[in-house]
């Protein structure tokens, strides 16, 4: 399965406004990474792990690709009610779940860490808790390919001392594979961009 079947695939499953955990992880799965189809949406920053956006497919979802330098994590946060894939595309994440706090003054819970690496596939959701994503090595990179459903601009942080919560707003680095200039625009402007080049979807769900 190639990146752009993976694309075609969830564009159809998209289709209508149903969300099948089990099939979309198992059309994450099915794809297995190929450097040479996603190396141009992976952009590394070495001061900040970058969301580089890769398809919008009907508007319901966002697939983007993370770069993770090394020792680079995110904040513990939530998915303002969205469904959250994770795939690793190359080298290795930690992801550490937490329970949502019950006041704001006491410490965060782990409820569970587990680590993943190159094809491996995470789901994460409110209804199950918050997580932080972490590039463990003090070495490599690493990418990983996230779906999101629904787009969301915002989330929350929350500090792992004292389970206060921030809102912030999320941002793409990259768009399309071009770097996106913020300079007087919030959206970002890029010069131009080619939509992902559309193919079919093969029985790779069934």
């Amino acid at each position: 399965m190639r990146l752009a079947e993976l694309i075609a695939c969830l564009r159809e499953i998209f289709a209508d406004d149903k969300v099948d955990v089990d099939e979309v992880k198992r059309v994450m799965e099915a794809y297995k990474s190929n450097p040479a189809e996603w190396r141009r949406f992976a952009k590394f920053d070495e001061n900040k792990y970058t969301r580089n956006l890769v398809d919008i497919g009907n508007g319901k979802y966002n697939l983007m690709i993370i770069c993770w330098g090394p020792s680079m994590g995110s904040s513990i946060h939530d998915h303002t009610d969205s469904h959250c894939f994770v795939k690793v595309l190359s080298g290795r994440l930690l992801e550490t779940k937490f329970e949502w706090p019950k006041a704001e003054g006491e410490g965060m819970e782990v409820k569970e860490k587990t680590v993943y690496t190159t094809d491996g596939v995470s789901y994460m959701s409110d209804s199950i808790g918050l997580h932080r994503m972490e590039n463990d090595s003090h070495r490599d990179g690493a990418v990983s390919l996230h779906l999101y459903i629904p787009p969301y601009t915002t989330c929350n942080v929350f500090d792992e001392r004292t389970g206060r919560k921030t809102e912030c707003t999320v941002t793409f680095y990259s768009k399309y594979g071009q770097k996106v200039d913020y300079r007087g625009s919030k959206e970002g402007r890029l010069e131009g961009f080619a939509d992902f080049p559309t193919t079919r979807c093969n029985d790779v769900i069934a």
